[in-house]
């Protein structure tokens, strides 16, 4: 799939103008708190951008903005509840965007795409293979023999099986010819810590998830699934998967909030124009970013739409792959023999 430099950060994109209906809607005033629902853990990869990003949405608005953590059914059970929600504007999602977009892929949520949300993203975010400090693994290279050696008997923690670090170590277990098994967590933060306690004897969850234990010597990290180092504040750099699997499908992870279809225009009007003047250009936005492991790259629209669309494809046709499809991708209109929409 090409750097994830390059496919998803080379020059920065200039923003899409407002849409032709967004131009025309009144701004919107909400009357009373919107809710954000997390379908993940409280200290996960969603879960953490998704604070740093509510007060700046609140600041604008002036109105309350309120992170609720209902995880369940890798994420499915928090999206359903928006999804039935009425569509008045106060009740969003926040989440990685290829899970929304595939979720009727893994049988998780019936007929539902990426074309059923307004999309805001504000980061992406890679995975991360790291084991306890105190592993005998010092390197991928001895950790992949031992998967190759001991298969199933090397436990991995996970926010489940269509989580980032669940989609992960199935990538590496097919590329790597290797089992696992997979334990699974409310979440990539408790699955992080539950490896740095000696649970599971790797994770693969998400940078933004592990850098404060690795960075705390309590997690030894390995590799990154991209094809360039990765450096977290106060860390040496994490060599790429590609010094050992060198064509291991690189795609960038976009995370956001993501409002569904059928709001009113001014909700959507006044949320474009936050995401363009205030969240594009945050600082805190940008230092979490930097502290974490994670690359500051905020769109919206149909910008969004564009940039999300590889890792959707790619984790669709994984899933389908590796046989954990339920419903075959093109039924969310994409082509896995040729890697496109249709």
């Amino acid at each position: 799939m090409g750097s994830l430099t390059k496919a998803a950060f080379g020059a920065a994109a200039s923003a899409l103008a407002l849409s032709a209906t967004s131009a025309l809607a009144q701004e919107w005033e909400p009357e009373r708190p919107i809710n954000i629902i997390v379908p993940w853990g409280a200290g996960g990869s969603t879960d953490q951008v998704t604070r740093v990003t509510a007060p700046i949405i609140s600041e604008a608005l002036g109105q309350t903005v309120v992170v609720v953590n209902q995880p369940g059914a890798s994420g499915a059970v928090g999206t359903q509840e928006v999804l039935n929600a009425p569509k008045d504007g106060y009740t969003w999602t926040a989440n990685a965007i290829a899970n929304n977009a595939t979720y009727t892929v893994t049988g998780m949520i019936p007929d539902t795409s990426i074309d059923d949300w307004h999309i805001y993203l504000s980061v992406a975010n890679v995975p991360v293979v790291s084991v306890p400090a105190d592993s005998p693994f010092q390197d991928f290279g001895a950790l992949l023999q031992a998967f190759k050696e001991r298969g199933s008997e090397i436990t991995v923690a996970t926010a489940g099986v269509t989580s980032s670090g669940g989609m992960a170590i199935a990538g590496l277990g097919t590329e790597g010819d290797f089992d696992y098994r997979m334990v699974t967590y409310d979440g990539g933060g408790p699955a992080a810590i539950a490896t740095a306690a000696g649970e599971a004897m790797v994770t693969t969850q998400l940078a933004v998830e592990q850098a404060e234990l690795i960075r705390g010597g309590r997690l030894r990290p390995l590799a990154v699934l991209s094809d360039e180092a990765l450096t977290i504040e106060g860390v040496d750099p994490i060599p790429p998967i590609t010094e050992w699997l060198p064509d291991f499908p690189i795609a960038p992870d976009y995370f956001g909030i993501f409002i569904p279809r059928g709001v009113p225009d001014e909700v959507i009007a006044t949320m474009d124009r936050i995401w363009e003047e205030k969240v594009m250009n945050s600082e805190a936005l940008k230092e979490y970013a930097q502290t974490n492991g994670a690359v500051f790259a905020p769109s919206y629209g149909e910008e969004a739409r564009a940039r999300a669309m590889p890792v959707v494809i790619e984790e669709a046709c994984a899933a389908e792959e590796r046989g954990l499809e339920v419903n075959d991708p093109s039924t969310i209109g994409i082509d896995c023999e040729t890697k496109s929409e249709m």
